[in-house]
């Protein structure tokens, strides 16, 4: 049985077995293909995002239509629930996420204790959220998978870890608008496990140009997105969901969002000051603790992830060696 989402339906990615992909709205445990529900046909459900102000109300109405020709949604598959043009990923948004990373990665000769350096970044983070400053930097679309795709670990990657995220779709286009109108561009919100090759985030060999994100998170598949996307109306508020992520059963990310620095209005607006967001574009929040490298337990073959995100569903997704 998979997790239903909050409210009265949510829209996804679907097809049958070996079929063609199309635009659906999950309700009730069915689906109705919107390519033929709506009358100007979308091809995908970015073409969804692209009309949404006015299709919201229509996509109401159908949710609550017996008569139409729905499909039971067990025996489809669940695809990635869109193709963004552009991802905006929040790095160091996590208060205790940023804490343990700065832990773990303590050089031996560092003379401080881990209380003394806790306590120091501590402060850091404070500090950020003081002056308003958000990180933000820029994913690929072709890292984007099925929320129960295998994840190939590329054979280059020797610390591969999972970063659990409350993803943001954008609505319409955003661009310098301010943080009170910023959930306004929010459609609504998704799950992303935004994985990182730890052993690549840092550019050993000239140290000044600092991290290297097209090396550590870009590799096909690194970007497990969905099962679907639930309309930002259905989901009270954002900075108050609980991310869960499991590793073979084993409970080892499960945070509130209420521990994120910048919320989904302030990194919208942030982001829309520099570049224009579009309609199904990702805002990636960033990632709670309890990743793999606070753990030492790095992702390996045949590891099963599960991630979940309140009123969001689950994905689940298991790790394979790339093949040489």
């Amino acid at each position: 049985m998979l997790a239903q989402p909050a409210g009265p339906f949510a829209l996804g990615t679907f097809s049958a077995a070996d079929g063609v992909p199309f635009p659906g709205l999950l309700a009730r445990e069915r689906v109705l293909d919107l390519g033929g529900a709506l009358d100007w046909a979308p091809s995908g459900l970015r073409a969804v995002l692209e009309r949404w102000e006015e299709t919201l109300p229509v996509l109401h109405s159908l949710a609550d239509d017996d008569t139409l020709d729905w499909r039971p949604l067990d025996g489809l598959r669940v695809h990635a629930p869109l193709e963004p043009r552009q991802i905006f990923q929040s790095g160091a948004n996590y208060r205790q996420h940023v804490i343990d990373l700065e832990v773990a990665h303590r050089s031996p000769d560092d003379p401080r204790t881990v209380e003394e350096a806790r306590a120091e970044i501590a402060a850091i983070m404070d500090r950020r959220a003081a002056e308003d400053l958000p990180y933000v930097f820029i994913g690929l679309p072709s890292t984007v998978a099925g929320p129960y795709d295998d994840v190939v670990l590329p054979s280059w990657a020797k610390k591969p870890d999972w970063e659990l995220e409350l993803a943001a779709v954008i609505a319409r286009p955003a661009y310098r608008v301010s943080v009170e109108e910023a959930l306004e561009y929010v459609a609504g919100y998704t799950i992303a496990n935004d994985l990182t090759d730890r052993a690549t985030v840092f550019r050993r060999d000239m140290p000044a140009i600092g991290t290297d994100w097209l090396r550590c998170k870009n590799a096909p598949g690194f970007t497990p997105l969905g099962p679907w996307i639930v309309p930002a109306e259905s989901i009270a508020d954002p900075g108050d969901l609980r991310v869960t992520l499991k590793l073979n059963g084993e409970t080892m990310q499960d945070e509130s969002t209420k521990d994120m620095l910048f919320g989904v209005a302030r990194l919208v607006s942030y982001i829309s000051q520099s570049a224009q967001l579009l309609p199904g574009d990702l805002v990636l929040t960033g990632s709670p603790a309890g990743n793999g490298i606070h753990w030492g337990r790095l992702l390996r073959d045949g590891d099963v992830m599960e991630g979940s995100i309140t009123g969001l569903g689950v994905q689940r997704t298991r790790c394979v060696e790339e093949k040489s």
